[in-house]
């Protein structure tokens, strides 16, 4: 009689001596389900894979133990990149896990080409198969490999990167993770394909859950690439108001089936309700939830002039309401006056209400508004340059600043949003009880003395529960549960899709099936 293949043979071996240690005599092939569901769900991960195959009615018991999502997550500073990477692998499959995706974060190890060799040691350990990205953030969040601490680590420029690898993994019954890349034309002008990449997105969310919608999106964008707020606004626009999408918006990445590098402005990971999931199997969520450290300042103005050049764009303006320019200096001026005087230090935005038309393809013309941020770079001849485009003459702005202690006070008001979401799901009955068992963070670096400010919301909220994200500069956040600071009535409704100075957290609870 043949033997079983390596895997099994060992995962029978680990449980036959599991019952051996317990001094319980019966044969393996006739302990109880209870008895054999308690020793497989301490399996690791591959040996937990491996017991699924031994038999119709021991793939039955892994299938419970496996009835519910799970993310996990690690993070290693270790300065050999290949020790890392096996540190936070073993560790996230150190427990049974079905990857479904996986998010990989680097940094430092001298060489922005590691990226594709990180990439590749992280796809071969969990498989082909599974959906991938890795990233190149300024600065990863998560729990360590081997102290299982909690690391906040971020660097605002290259050498003061910390060799360091964060991974996340994935398991959620009920639904299917693809990756859909934006990808650039390959004609001139360049430019990017944003219907194709729509269309991609509807047509699986279609084709899995009967909605051209899907739950979630997390994207990732090419740093090269300025304008990925028109993107972002054409994915507002066309999809539904119930998909959460967040990401970072200034970013290095590789993924999964990647046939071509550089090919792609931005890669995004795809999460859509199955139909026809399995019976059992609960409700995923996601939930998106905004700390924001900016503050307006100064009256309303209204773009008299725009000049565009490659990733900047110079704008001369005037008070809303007025048909006079104000030239750059007196305009920046006002504001340094406003916020008293030179000697403080804060980076200065404009914060842009515009209403544009939108279509998809061939599908009717509608038109939205939105708010988008822009950096100011310092004065021009005309009037001052701000980084990125998408501008246009009668858009209206205000000035917005760093604020540290809005930051502190914005973070506090999602520590306690988080605390009443949490309490809310408390107060559930049991059979129908909402819990939260992962979350992602995005966060813009700062200058905080105080350790893991960022994660705090969740950490306190949360204990216990799964929790990785990154730094970066950019971050993408749409339909999220708190909204910026606004004046008017009519700005209330104003949605924003893409971040500055502020950190967007993705919440993911699960409500268990009433069957």
């Amino acid at each position: 009689m043949a033997s079983p293949p390596s895997g099994i043979a060992e995962a029978i071996d680990i449980i036959s001596e599991d019952l051996r240690q317990c001094r319980i005599a019966a044969p393996i092939d006739v302990i109880s389900e209870d008895l054999l569901q308690n020793i497989v769900s301490r399996l690791p991960a591959v040996s937990f894979a491996s017991a699924a195959c031994v038999s119709r009615s021991w793939n039955v018991v892994c299938d419970r133990v496996l009835s519910r999502p799970k993310l996990a997550s690690a993070c290693s500073f270790n300065h050999t990149l290949q020790d890392a990477v096996e540190e936070v692998v073993n560790k996230v499959l150190s427990e049974p896990i079905r990857p479904h995706f996986a998010i990989a974060s680097f940094g430092g190890y001298h060489e922005e080409s590691c990226l594709g060799e990180a990439h590749q040691l992280i796809t071969a350990a969990l498989g082909a198969h599974v959906p991938v990205i890795s990233n190149h953030p300024d600065g990863i969040i998560g729990k360590g490999a081997i102290s299982d601490k909690v690391y906040e680590v971020e660097w605002y420029f290259r050498p003061d990167e910390v060799d360091s690898v964060m991974l996340i993994v994935g398991f959620l019954p009920g639904l299917k993770v693809t990756i859909i890349p934006l990808l650039k034309q390959i004609q001139e002008p360049e430019t990017v394909m944003i219907d194709e990449f729509v269309t991609d997105i509807r047509e699986f969310s279609t084709s899995v859950s009967g909605c051209d919608s899907p739950a979630a999106i997390i994207m990732f964008a090419d740093h090269y690439y300025a304008d990925m707020r028109e993107v972002i606004e054409h994915l507002d626009y066309a999809m539904s108001p119930e998909t959460v999408i967040v990401g970072d918006a200034l970013s290095k990445f590789r993924f999964t089936n990647d046939a071509q590098f550089g090919s792609s402005a931005a890669v995004s990971l795809v999460f859509a309700v199955e139909m026809n999931k399995p019976p059992g199997i609960g409700e995923t969520q996601f939930h998106a939830v905004l700390s924001s450290g900016l503050s307006p300042v100064g009256p309303t103005y209204t773009t008299s002039v725009i000049e565009k050049t490659g990733v900047f764009t110079d704008i001369a303006a005037r008070r809303e309401g007025s048909v006079d320019n104000i030239d750059g200096e007196t305009l920046l001026n006002q504001v340094k006056d406003e916020l008293g005087g030179e000697d403080k230090f804060w980076d200065l935005f404009i914060g842009v209400t515009k209403k544009r038309k939108y279509s998809i393809r061939q599908e009717k013309v509608g038109s939205m508004t939105s708010l988008a941020f822009h950096l100011v770079l310092g004065r021009s001849p005309r009037g001052f340059y701000v980084h990125g485009g998408g501008l246009k003459t009668d858009d209206t702005f205000r000035f917005y600043y760093s604020n540290p202690t809005t930051a502190l006070s914005s973070t506090a008001a999602v520590s306690s949003h988080l605390r009443s979401f949490n309490q809310g799901r408390n107060d559930t009955t049991v059979v129908d009880k909402v819990e939260v068992f992962g979350g992602l963070i995005f966060a813009c670096p700062d200058t905080f003395d105080k350790p893991n400010i960022k994660s705090s919301p969740f950490l306190d909220n949360f204990p216990g529960v799964t929790l990785g994200g990154s730094f970066c500069s950019s971050m993408i956040g749409r339909r999220v549960l708190t909204k910026y600071v606004k004046e008017s009535q009519e700005q209330k409704e104003v949605q924003c899709c893409v971040h500055v100075n502020g950190s967007v957290y993705l919440i993911m609870s699960y409500t268990p099936s009433l069957n």
